[in-house]
């Protein structure tokens, strides 16, 4: 019998994964056996990752890589000699009033948090269908994919959108044996959302909205993404591992 969470023989893309989230999925995932391939903007935060995933007896593949290039993405995932996951983790937000963003700002959110997820899900389904790999899929959405939020009008309409689209690819590739889901997280002091929490007024608007009273660890969203790329995970596609503390049951 398959270990459950064994994913010894997988090789697992990770997208942002220089910090993070991304950084923190590709170590949880190389513990568990995975070989890595990397990617971020910034070289010198892949150089230390692999580093730390070389500790663990994985392989770790980085490149300098803006996803939003598409041609770039599809180059390179189209090379690659093996693959059998992906997290698709590069993200970007601007906290804004809805009357106050800016097209710099809209634009950017768009590009990176669908147009480029898009870009990376479709070439990586491209790939496991070339490799006849039943692979998996998983998408870094948010909590506020499923609720509105102050300040977040775009952030928000751009993981709704991630949503809906992981829905829709994860019918159309079913019958390659590909899943396709989302893992969501509340509130983490990543690099990313840690300058917000900073400010005492809305930390106490984040943690007064989470039941569990407290914020998201790293691991803790990392362990979904393992969750959704491991054999016990076969069945599940089309759907969101929400990781809140409750905040979008209330």
């Amino acid at each position: 019998m398959t270990a459950p969470f064994d994913l010894s023989g997988q090789t697992i893309l990770v997208t942002g994964a220089g910090r993070g989230l991304g950084r923190s999925a590709a170590l949880m995932l190389a513990e568990s056996g995975a070989d890595i391939v990397a990617v971020s903007r910034t070289l010198s935060e892949l150089e230390t990752l692999k580093a730390e995933v070389g500790s663990t007896g994985r392989s770790c593949q980085i490149a300098a890589l803006d996803v939003t290039d598409r041609a770039a993405v599809r180059t390179f995932i189209g090379g690659l000699a093996a693959l059998h996951g992906v997290i698709n983790n590069a993200g970007w937000n601007n906290p804004q009033h809805a009357l106050d963003v800016d097209d710099e700002s809209f634009d950017r959110i768009v590009d990176l948090n669908l147009r480029a997820a898009f870009t990376v899900a479709q070439a990586a389904a491209k790939k496991f269908v070339a490799l006849k790999v039943p692979g998996s899929i998983v998408n870094m959405s948010s909590q506020m994919g499923h609720v509105g939020g102050p300040l977040r009008s775009a952030y928000c309409m751009s993981k709704f959108g991630l949503e809906g689209m992981t829905k829709a690819m994860a019918v159309d590739l079913a019958e390659h044996g590909i899943r396709v889901n989302t893992v969501a997280p509340t509130f983490v002091a990543t690099p990313l959302a840690g300058p917000f929490l900073e400010n005492p007024e809305f930390r106490s608007f984040v943690l007064g909205s989470i039941p569990m009273g407290k914020l998201a660890t790293e691991d803790q969203i990392a362990g979904a993404c393992v969750y959704l790329c491991a054999p016990v995970s076969a069945m599940t596609t089309g759907t969101s591992i929400i990781v809140d503390g409750g905040w979008t049951a209330k």
